[in-house]
């Protein structure tokens, strides 16, 4: 099954047949793993995985790319270069992200 996403242009997104039934979409997945954010470090790791997630899932080549992002905020505040992200392939520590 294709759904699309509402409010952007065509985008197809599959749907897969255990989803359809529950009438889920693919865009948002089906679990979380709860994190307490500890110090400031720990915050700046997390931020970044959020950031460089588009990147990571092909759709960006890099962080700046994708619009919806805080990425620019983050960028007019002077805490990022824009070209942060670009051209890399940055790897996580196994805590952030898989909590």
């Amino acid at each position: 099954m294709v759904g699309w996403v509402e409010g952007r242009n065509p985008t197809k997104v599959t749907t897969a047949t255990s989803r359809s039934k529950k009438n889920e979409k693919s865009i948002w997945q089906r679990r979380f793993w709860e994190h307490l954010i500890r110090n400031h470090e720990d915050l700046r790791r997390h931020v970044e995985y959020i950031h460089y997630n588009p990147v990571k899932h092909g759709l960006t080549r890099a962080p700046g790319d994708w619009e919806y992002s805080s990425f620019h905020r983050y960028v007019d505040k002077g805490m990022y270069d824009i070209k942060w992200g670009a051209g890399v392939k940055m790897k996580f520590d196994a805590t952030v992200g898989y909590e």
